[in-house]
């Protein structure tokens, strides 16, 4: 079709990656959360639906051994990956150059646990990346917050965890996660993944998440969030009570509530980040 980039026709397959690993002598962890994709065709499906073009210098936390960072490459300005195994950070720039020379120059690889980033340079537009299951959400929510100049992006996530980042209030499995990136962005599901396309194969589903940035509300960060872990620590309680200690006392609570416009007999769960961030302010 005409306008589209042609596939890339150097990405890794599943016998690549098993040589790549046993090269290394690496057994995949659970404790990092290492399950590599082996299906090039997934890796060309996340390229395309995180709409990555050649003006993004793109951020990816746990490249691996390199799957989605090829795809990545073959499209972007430039990549950012951040990996905090030393053995998978040493081997990845020989790998680009092995399968892609043309594209190494592109390539920067930083050792660094991503829960610890507080910059990237050069400054990214856009974060795509294949998340460890045990740490998606700090780090996305890290990311959102010390990265400002991050426009969109795409993440792979446990299923489970797609559906808690994607869900409008009032939904049961809205929560913490789902306010708190909806302060950043405008958060989509965007796909499901089987497990068939990664080694090892994990136990569960993956899915898909799509961001917006959108301006955040005028509230303080700190102070809002400090009212959704409050409200959501005692979830099934009416927030008259979930938030007695927050505000000092259950009438405290109350008097703050009504001044927000806010039912105290209401639970967080029906709650916006909006309301989130007028409780917070009164």
């Amino acid at each position: 079709m005409a306008g589209l980039r042609p596939v890339p026709l150097n990405l890794l397959t599943a016998p690549d990656i098993r040589r790549l690993a046993a090269g290394l002598e690496l057994r995949p962890t659970k404790q990092l959360g290492q399950n590599f994709v082996i299906d090039p065709n997934t890796v060309r499906r996340l390229v395309r639906t995180a709409g990555v073009g050649p003006d993004d210098v793109v951020v990816e936390v746990g490249p691996g051994l390199g799957s989605l960072t090829l795809g990545l490459l073959e499209v972007a300005k430039h990549v950012v990956a951040i990996e905090i195994d030393a053995r998978l950070a040493g081997l990845l720039p020989s790998t680009v150059a092995e399968q892609a020379p043309e594209l190494s120059h592109k390539l920067d690889v930083v050792l660094q646990d991503a829960l610890l980033l507080d910059t990237v340079t050069p400054a990214p537009t856009a974060f795509v990346a294949n998340l460890p299951y045990n740490v998606a959400v700090p780090v996305l929510l890290r990311l959102l917050e010390k990265l400002p100049t991050l426009e969109r992006g795409l993440v792979m996530v446990q299923a489970e965890v797609a559906d808690r980042l994607a869900a409008p209030p009032g939904s049961k499995t809205y929560g913490i996660p789902s306010v708190k990136a909806a302060w950043y962005a405008d958060v989509s599901k965007a796909g499901a993944i089987g497990r068939q396309v990664f080694w090892p194969a994990p136990n569960v589903d993956s899915g898909l998440v799509a961001f917006t940035r959108r301006e955040p509300p005028a509230a303080d960060r700190e102070k809002t969030f400090e009212v959704i872990d409050a409200a959501f620590a005692q979830r099934r309680k009416t927030l008259r009570a979930a938030l007695a200690g927050w505000a000092g006392s259950a009438p405290a609570a109350e008097e703050r509530l009504r001044a927000a416009g806010i039912d105290p007999t209401a639970r967080g769960e029906v709650l916006g980040v909006e309301d989130f961030a007028r409780l917070a302010a009164t």
